[in-house]
């Protein structure tokens, strides 16, 4: 770059300045400074051809890339005063919108003034003029994943960006919103408009947005390569998410039978798969190997966890062995857990279809998951 002290009636915002053209500048903090010392830090500018030059001044005129607020600052002092100074200028190569866009947030990342939501914007714009999110974090001296959660605020309504602008809703939330379709933030908008009712904050959004089962693929003992269903990805807390609670349980519940199968091929006297949410409690059970008939016992939360307990029986089938009492064989159920789950999809299908024409006991039903504070409940429209 090439200083120079340029004539401010030379000078003009370039579009690529990061904090934008049209918006007025707060001077609070500098023009102080500026009436009593003038511009001591260069403006960064590149030049740009004057469509006429001007009687004995520059043929060339300027645009600043960054540097807008000290512009705006001389342009106070000159006009209380009746003129001002040049001004000192870091004279950059013309052309390179990306290049311009990055001095510009460089500069007011290093004075830690820039807020979230512009420092996204500004990043959006690179990307747009070529920049891969590699070469941005290179530059600003940031991680990819960082870059990448600067970038997903752009995913947000232009509404809920400049609510977060404004203070008016808090970092978490918008964080969260970033795993929300277009179709869930305009009915978290809704919400927040409705004055009968609360729009979810915080954690509670999450809750929200994935129908109170925000199962995360952490917990997948099936490939996850292999699945089909839509996974959303949570840039900030590096997790993701199914988007579908039924399409994993599908796919989940197949593994846990294919493992249980698995385990009777190998032997095991049987394979007990407990029901969803029931807990295997050590102490109803007693430890056994699988040459005495021990048994394997499948634990699943409603988070999707599964934990095999291998060699255990239970704490009565132990006393009818002390006793010398035979115990008979558990049977094996008719209906396979696949099957099952899929009868419980027809059977959620016609409570939900009940429902519909019998409010009052829908309204019920929704009161006492609100009373507890269950997080199991939402409401839709029935199409």
């Amino acid at each position: 770059m090439e200083l120079k002290h340029i004539d401010i009636a030379f000078l003009s915002v370039s579009p690529a300045n990061m904090r934008g053209v049209k918006k007025a500048p707060d001077l609070t903090n500098i023009l102080p400074s500026v009436r009593a010392r003038g511009i001591l830090v260069p403006l960064i500018v590149r030049a740009k051809s004057c469509p006429e030059p001007v009687e004995g001044g520059s043929p060339t005129t300027y645009e600043i890339v960054a540097g807008k607020r000290r512009y705006h600052a001389a342009m106070v002092v000159a006009q209380e005063e009746g003129s001002v100074e040049p001004l000192p200028c870091a004279v950059m190569e013309a052309g390179d919108d990306a290049a311009a866009l990055e001095a510009s947030l460089i500069e007011d990342i290093a004075r830690l003034d820039a807020d979230e939501m512009t420092q996204c914007e500004t990043f959006t714009r690179l990307v747009r003029e070529g920049r891969s999110v590699e070469d941005i974090s290179l530059t600003f001296g940031l991680t990819t994943l960082q870059v990448k959660r600067t970038l997903a605020l752009g995913n947000l309504l232009p509404r809920i960006r400049n609510l977060y602008r404004a203070e008016k809703i808090d970092a978490v939330t918008v964080r969260h919103l970033t795993l929300a379709s277009k179709v869930q933030q305009r009915e978290w908008l809704a919400l927040l408009d409705d004055d009968a009712h609360h729009a979810p904050y915080g954690q509670n959004l999450k809750s929200w947005l994935f129908g109170g089962s925000n199962i995360s693929t952490k917990v997948a003992l099936f490939d996850i390569a292999s699945y089909r269903g839509e996974i959303i990805s949570d840039l900030f807390g590096e997790d993701s998410y199914f988007a579908s609670a039924a399409d994993f349980w599908t796919a989940q519940m197949a593994e846990v039978e294919d493992r249980a199968q698995a385990y009777r091929d190998a032997g095991w006297r049987d394979v007990v798969i407990l029901e969803r949410g029931a807990y295997f409690h050590s102490w109803e059970h007693e430890r056994c190997a699988k040459s005495k008939g021990g048994a394997v016992f499948v634990a699943i939360t409603h988070r999707g966890d599964v934990t095999f307990h291998e060699g255990y029986i239970t704490t009565k089938e132990a006393r009818k062995r002390e006793k010398g009492e035979a115990t008979t064989e558990p049977k094996r159920p008719e209906v396979s857990v696949p099957i099952q789950n899929y009868i419980d999809l027809h059977r959620h299908a016609a409570v939900r279809a009940s429902l519909v024409s019998q409010p009052s006991t829908a309204l019920r039903l929704m009161v006492a998951h609100a009373i507890v504070g269950s997080p199991l409940w939402r409401i839709d429209v029935e199409r």
